[in-house]
């Protein structure tokens, strides 16, 4: 298959402002420098352009601030782009436990206005969807792949895998140019602090609880960012149209050992890790095979040793970034003041 060329194009990225599609971007300016970049982000509270602070005064990227439902928005972005990379989506599981209805609404609705506004402009070459390894659901052995059937356990995960196959079938029903990633957890700097590293790494500075669910045992690879990005790119230009490509880093730890390192990365105590009640429907291990990624040339560059080490780091050296947010977030406040109301 011929490579598909990216530099020179005008690309929209879907949850520009958030962890991934922030990481992203930096990748995508620092490596093609004829790129130009629409970035079509809601800023929920997720969303935050602090996050693309170093390389706002780059002329090569526009900033609409815009709902992915929105039809006559998405529309007409559509009209000026030559490719889409969707990463904007409600991410947090202990939420969607919470309130499903947001998720359903922007996972699988806001997932369906793209593609139709796909549908109806034969200009744009290809769609990026961006879903995540949770779509399996759990198994205690082997490795998933990216033939093997989805079976989400949480309502995260389920508008996920609702999203993924919508964007599979516009493929099959109407041939469109949809490439399928379902990457790994993500972890590194800027990450909002309700994710399970950055909340452990920032409570433990303040000397707060670790609220690890179950014992602890759970498992998950680890993904570092920047190399999920490259994966990402990778199949934007090499993924052949109409399949799903795994990003994972075969790295896997268990959560009681990731806290553990936490803790003594910022000399800590371990008696600040509490076991909570198990969460939910708590998928018990992901894990996936990466060969088809692999084999268009795709490698990991960052251990999850090296790289869980810069993230504290950079957790330690911008404190006012993530105390802005915890500590004047409303929503952050009140979301966790009762989510863990019977977790202490």
């Amino acid at each position: 298959m011929k490579e598909r060329v990216l530099d020179g194009k005008t690309i929209l990225v879907t949850g520009g402002a958030g962890f991934i599609g922030s990481r992203f971007i930096r990748l995508m300016l620092g490596r093609y420098p004829k790129l130009r970049i629409i970035i079509l982000d809601a800023l929920t509270y997720a969303g935050n352009l602090d996050i693309l602070r170093d390389v706002g005064c780059d002329p090569r990227y526009e900033f609409i601030r815009g709902d992915i439902r929105d039809k006559k928005l998405v529309a007409g972005i559509f009209e000026h782009v030559q490719a889409v990379f969707h990463f904007a989506a409600e991410t947090h599981v202990d939420r969607s436990i919470v309130d499903a209805g947001e998720f359903v609404l922007t996972d699988v609705f806001g997932s369906f206005i793209l593609l139709e506004a796909l549908r109806r402009a034969p200009h744009v070459e290809f769609f990026v969807h961006v879903s995540t390894d949770e779509v399996y659901g759990s198994r205690d052995e082997g490795f998933f792949k990216e033939t093997d059937a989805l079976n989400p356990s949480s309502p995260y995960a389920a508008s996920k895998a609702g999203a993924d196959r919508l964007a599979y079938a516009y493929h099959v029903t109407y041939g469109l140019p949809v490439v399928i990633v379902r990457p790994s957890n993500n972890y590194g700097s800027h990450q909002y602090p309700e994710k399970f590293i950055p909340l452990f790494v920032t409570n433990a500075m303040e000397g707060r609880s670790l609220p690890l669910y179950g014992k602890g045992l759970n498992v998950r690879d680890w993904l570092f960012v920047e190399d999920n990005c490259r994966g990402i790119e990778l199949a934007a230009r090499c993924g052949a149209f109409g399949e799903a490509y795994n990003i994972g880093a075969n790295d896997e730890h268990r959560n009681i050992d990731v806290a553990k390192r936490i803790v003594k990365l910022l000399g800590k105590s371990k008696d600040l890790i509490k076991f909570v009640p198990d969460r939910l429907g708590h998928d018990r291990r992901y894990a996936l095979n990466c060969r088809k990624l692999r084999a268009l040339g795709w490698r990991t560059e960052v251990s999850f040793e090296a790289g869980l080490e810069r993230t504290v780091q950079w957790y330690v050296e911008n404190e006012d970034w993530w105390r802005k947010i915890k500590e004047r977030s409303a929503d952050f406040k009140s979301f966790y003041a009762a989510y863990y109301k019977d977790r202490k």
